[in-house]
Order: C-alpha cells, then sequence, then structure tokens
C-alpha cells in the first residue's frame, strides 16, 4: 500500500497510533546520557560540538526560543545522535511522511497523541496490545474493520471506545 493510499483509507486514529508507535518503536529514548536542560533554557556554548552542528539552523536565534522548545530541540538531537544509520533514514522518512500529512490532520493526530500520553500505562499497553493485533490481521480484514468503523455514528464509536470488544 502506498503512503498516499494510505493516507485516504486509513482512519485517523490509526495513523496517530502508528506515528506514536513508530515514535516508541524506531526511536531510542535518550543517548547513553540524555543531555539535561536547566528551566531557565540551555546557552548555545552548554551544547555538545555534535548537537551544534545538528541545530545549527538555530543558533542565531537559539536563545529567543522558549526553553521548551530548547529542551525538545535537545532531546531530538540526543535521540538522533543514539541512531545508527539504518534508524536514521528511518527517521527521515518519517519525517517526509509527516510533512505531507495536511496541517489539520497533524492537528488531529496530536491531539490523539497527548490522549493517549494522558492514558494510565495499563491503558497505554492495552492500546498496543489492539493495535499489534490489529496489524497481524490479514489485509482484507483491517479494511473490513476500517470500513466498519467509518460508517459507525459517533455515539457508536464512542460505546466502542468505551466498550472494545474482547
Amino acid at each position: 500500500m502506498t503512503g498516499t493510499t494510505l493516507h485516504r483509507q486509513t482512519p485517523a486514529w490509526t495513523l496517530a497510533l502508528l506515528l506514536a508507535l513508530a515514535v516508541a518503536a524506531g526511536w531510542p529514548a535518550h543517548a547513553a546520557e540524555p543531555s539535561a536542560v536547566p528551566q531557565g533554557g540551555a546557552a548555545w556554548s552548554s551544547l555538545s560540538r555534535e548537537q551544534q552542528g545538528l541545530l545549527h539552523s538555530y543558533e542565531g536565534q537559539w536563545n529567543k526560543l522558549p526553553p521548551a522548545r530548547q529542551a525538545a530541540l535537545v532531546r531530538g538531537s540526543d535521540r538522533w545522535l543514539a541512531m545508527n544509520p539504518a534508524q536514521q533514514a528511518q527517521a527521515k522518512e518519517r519525517f517526509q511522511r509527516w510533512q505531507s500529512t495536511p496541517s489539520e490532520q497533524r492537528q488531529q493526530i496530536r491531539e490523539r497523541w497527548q490522549r493517549f500520553q494522558s492514558l494510565p500505562p495499563e491503558r497505554q499497553a492495552h492500546v498496543r496490545e489492539n493495535y499489534q493485533r490489529f496489524r497481524q490481521l490479514p489485509p482484507e480484514k483491517r479494511q473490513q474493520l476500517r470500513e466498519r468503523w467509518r460508517q459507525m455514528s459517533p455515539e457508536q464509536r464512542a460505546r466502542e471506545r468505551r466498550h472494545p470488544p474482547g
């Protein structure tokens, strides 16, 4: 299935989960020693030479970035530096797919990711297990489930979310 076909046929909730699991499964959480970013932000000079190289496009505006954005960039650079070349290639491909996703859909994915992150750990594990079971189904069965989901009313979908089968 091509990326374009995937975007047309896959419900947004599935794309959100795919993105979440791709990030969780494909990227190490941090390098061996993650960089600590002070609450007030990190000075450019405190970044390693490798981090500065990765983030060079932010150098001129670094001090103007909010501390939370600086911290996110430092965490991202830590993850990138911990990846092998194959993982970096996969990450680039995922990023390109993300960039080509319409902005409204990206916003929905962000909101769903935040909802997923707010779930208790045992519920997150349950969602991951269900996703893995879904991925193991034959493509025809996955398509049938997607069609069934599309045909449900919002009330039926909400009921299904509250009381999933199995």
